[in-house]
């Protein structure tokens, strides 16, 4: 499962992975926008984060890093939002991976300056669903469960053992691409 934390709009997806396939099991937003106290809007995230774990029961979560931007109050705020979906996670004993948002588009698009659009169109070829999600944060979240698998080899991917233990893949777009040619189309 992957999260893009916001506090308007918090993005996710739900990836299932077999083997060496994966395919797309959920993809959606959390609203936030018209809570007026920040407060309220950390419990509905952590509310909504529960029960989206108590659905689809994911073995890990990956959840986008919050980029440095100049406005403090906005970092902080984003950095609760995070914080409490990583305490839903954990609650349920989930192991949590972070991803910065650059590493999150170069394994996505193979660009670490991808637009969202980019990234979302990319995300629409690997994972074939027909209907783009109207707010791109759903596909910001679903890009870091993507991010995620090609971190990760599919043979370990799920297992529950320590991190030490995973046996990791380059986790580049051309790695991806070498090993799906017959699914990938440039």
């Amino acid at each position: 499962m992957g999260i893009d934390p916001g506090t308007n709009i918090m993005g996710y997806g739900v990836v299932g992975l077999v083997g060496k396939e994966y395919y797309l099991l959920s993809i959606g937003i959390i609203r936030l926008d018209k809570l007026e106290d920040h407060a309220l809007k950390l419990k509905h995230i952590f509310e909504r984060v529960t029960g989206l774990i108590e659905s689809y029961k994911p073995d890990e979560l990956a959840i986008e890093a919050p980029f440095y931007g100049k406005n403090v109050q906005s970092m902080l705020k984003l950095g609760r939002a995070q914080g409490v979906a990583i305490a839903a996670a954990l609650m349920r004993q989930i192991p949590i991976y972070e991803y910065q948002p650059r590493k999150i588009k170069l394994s996505i698009t193979g660009s670490g300056n991808s637009s969202k659009e980019q990234v979302a169109e990319m995300l629409q070829r690997l994972l074939q669903f027909k209907d783009m999600p109207t707010h791109l944060d759903a596909t910001d979240g679903l890009a870091a469960a993507m991010c995620h698998i090609f971190q990760f080899s599919p043979r370990s991917f799920g297992e529950k053992s320590t991190k030490s233990s995973r046996a990791k893949t380059s986790g580049s777009w051309e790695s991806f691409v070498n090993n799906n040619k017959d699914r990938v189309k440039k």
